[in-house]
């Protein structure tokens, strides 16, 4: 270990959360008139440059940039960029249509909202997911993505090697931070966190760069993708970029987007097939706007910070502010991923075979597995053994002639594993999990352990950028969902309005949620993808409440009972369609792939509840309009400055998908 880099890196961390922490000392927590105000959002006064900042700061943290990078050293690439362009685009549209509604309510939580338009079951049926997904899926997840990037970083030193000491470590650091400073502080710290991590990705990109260019040539060619006809005389003769570009695209562009595993097409294409499983260019057209819209527009842990504007007009530039640094975004993780394999993709594979390793260990009697292709190719021996172990469990035999394929064998030892879960359907865990040939979640800490770590002048400050996102996005993440405990639920209940007490019990909540966070954030070094993991789960919320909210924006007469029947329509539809419906529409032929993606399953399960809504409002509408709450302590004068610096951000967004599409 460097100790010159941990001091400096100490001193940082340390540094900006003394400061969040100071800037924070004006809020009166102990206020019974105005205590919840000021620790859950910071008194209502934040300008819109912090605004901004902590917008990004909240969103980005090694979620992105484990999660991301992974999924763009993946065969998605450029692909998963859509995330962040089209959120450029969703911010400016939430900070003219969702925004002026929201401050004008004077709202604390997002669920509130349901109670004024659609009443009190509604705000619960809302604000339990919204907790539990806070919790279990998001907060969790950021612990786990930070610990994975700690633990890669730091592999061979105890402790900091371990997994779940790290989860343990940063919940416990991030819980003590937010108890103490609330929003204020979470938005001071995430104005340095934000440029520091756009800073810091721009620094470790340039390294990448740079690496490229020295590695040869012979060394490179191994990981192009298998539709591009660059040679190594080509490599040897490029620049960096253009390496980059003959590697990932081709000459002439020729390597298009295809479907299949990582390699077998190109990967610097906003579209892709429609066939594939994760991003097909069909989820553009509607999927994806759905947890762009839910995320950046009815996500407490985000739109907390909107709600804590000194005004429509800081908000609302904030908002834009927000949405151009999205823009740069995908350059500073999107494409430093797809580098990490070109570069270290051997890595990838000994991370992988680690993983591989201790999965085979505690696999038990009758438990099968499945594997990918990449896992076949470069674990050929024990690809043979995992084709005895599922034999033997299914029933089944393993023959398979001596000139099988890697993408053969991967096929028989899934379908072995399939029969075997289905041959015991009332026993749960049968299928212990997936063996694969690269881990990519690891892609941005091995980038930065192998480009950064040997020069611990520049390294403290990346590894402060990204720990400090880490705390400062789990401090947002356990605030929100405290808020969300405390007004929705307690509040709600009790009936209790002294603010000092509420914020005690705010404070109760944060303890809670971080130790039930910590306990699951270990589990998910399990799944394949970190990122999908948290996407998929969000499809059995994000499409109805979105829809919810449209109709209570837009349709005065639409009963106030469908804000249940809407959430709980989506949720149905959308077990249906991921376990029931959808398997059997593509086994039936009925599908244009052999799997739906998840961001379709969301799209059909929206226009459902779009449906629904127009039928209740058509045969049951409501006589009066609901008389929604007014706020008159904010200004809400709309910002002229905003709309035409939000129409060049969307004017940009559009340019760069013609760019890479």
């Amino acid at each position: 270990m460097n100790y010159l880099e941990v001091v400096l890196f100490i001193v940082a961390v340390v540094g900006v959360i003394a400061l969040g922490i100071w800037k924070s000392r004006g809020e009166d927590t102990h206020s019974e008139s105005k205590g919840a105000s000021d620790y859950f959002l910071a008194g209502r006064g934040l300008t819109w440059w912090l605004v901004g900042f902590s917008l990004i700061a909240a969103n980005i943290s090694t979620e992105q940039f484990v999660g991301m990078s992974g999924s763009a050293a993946n065969w998605l690439g450029m692909a998963i960029a859509s995330y962040e362009w089209m959120a450029a685009i969703t911010l400016v549209l939430v900070g003219f249509w969702f925004l002026p509604r929201f401050l004008k309510a004077g709202l604390y939580t997002i669920p509130e909202f349901l109670e004024y338009r659609f009443g009190g079951i509604a705000r619960l049926a809302m604000a339990i997911p919204a907790i539990v997904t806070l919790v279990f899926v998001t907060t969790s997840s950021v612990i786990f993505s930070g610990a994975k990037f700690v633990s890669e970083y730091y592999n061979e030193v105890p402790y900091l090697s371990n997994l779940t000491f790290m989860c343990w470590a940063i919940g416990i650091f991030a819980a003590l931070y937010v108890f103490i400073g609330g929003l204020k502080a979470c938005a001071w710290t995430d104005l340095i966190w934000g440029a520091a991590l756009i800073v810091g990705g721009a620094i470790v990109m340039w390294f990448a760069f740079s690496t490229l260019s020295e590695r040869s040539a012979d060394e490179l060619i191994l990981t192009k993708v298998e539709n591009s006809q660059a040679t190594v005389e080509d490599l040897e003769q490029a620049s960096p970029w253009e390496r980059f570009i003959l590697l990932n695209d081709g000459t002439e562009g020729e390597a298009v987007a295809v479907d299949g595993e990582n390699g077998s097409g190109g990967k610097l294409h906003m579209v892709r097939p429609k066939e594939d499983s994760d991003l097909p260019w069909t989820a553009l057209l509607i999927g994806l706007w759905i947890p762009n819209f839910f995320y950046w527009g009815l996500n407490q842990y985000i739109v907390q910070r909107t709600l804590g504007s000194k005004s429509l007009a800081e908000g609302q530039k904030g908002i834009v502010f927000a949405a151009s640094l999205k823009l740069i975004v995908p350059f500073v993780v999107v494409i430093p991923g797809i580098l990490a394999f070109n570069l270290f993709s051997g890595d990838l594979h000994n991370s992988a075979e680690k993983r591989n390793n201790a999965t085979i260990e505690r696999l038990a009697e009758g438990q099968v597995l499945k594997v990918d292709q990449a896992f076949v190719e470069t674990q050929p021996e024990t690809a043979s053994r995992i084709l005895s172990i599922n034999a033997k469990s299914s029933g089944e035999g393993s023959l398979i002639g001596p000139e099988a394929s890697p993408e053969q064998i991967a096929l028989l030892i899934n379908d072995l594993a399939d029969k075997a879960v289905k041959a015991k359907p009332d026993e749960k865990g049968i299928l212990a999990g997936t063996l694969v040939g690269y881990d990519y979640d690891a892609a941005f800490p091995i980038l930065v352990r192998n480009l950064i770590k040997p020069m611990p002048w520049i390294s403290w400050f990346i590894l402060a950028a990204l720990c400090g996102a880490v705390i400062s996005s789990l401090a947002s993440m356990l605030n929100s969902a405290s808020t969300i405990a405390t007004m929705d639920l307690y509040a709600n209940f009790t009936g209790q309005t002294n603010q000092a007490v509420l914020v005690k019990v705010g404070r109760s909540f944060v303890v809670l949620f971080v130790i039930l966070a910590a306990i699951v954030a270990p589990m998910l070094n399990k799944l394949e993808s970190i990122f999908a993991y948290i996407q998929e789960f969000q499809g059995f919320i994000s499409p109805g409440i979105l829809a919810v909210f449209i109709f209570g924006f837009f349709s005065p007469r639409t009963p106030r009972w469908f804000g249940v029947v809407g959430i709980v329509v989506n949720a149905v539809a959308y077990a249906l369609f991921k376990w029931w419906l959808g398997p059997l529409i593509v086994e039936q032929g009925w599908w244009y792939s052999g799997e739906m993606a998840f961001l379709d399953r969301m799209a059909i399960c929206f226009f459902i509840v779009i449906f629904t809504g127009v039928l209740v409002t058509l045969l049951a509408p409501l006589d009066k309009a609901v008389d929604m709450p007014v706020n008159d302590q904010i200004c809400l004068e709309s910002s002229k400055g905003a709309k035409l610096a939000g129409s060049v951000v969307i004017v940009t967004t559009i340019a760069l998908y013609l760019i890479f599409w």
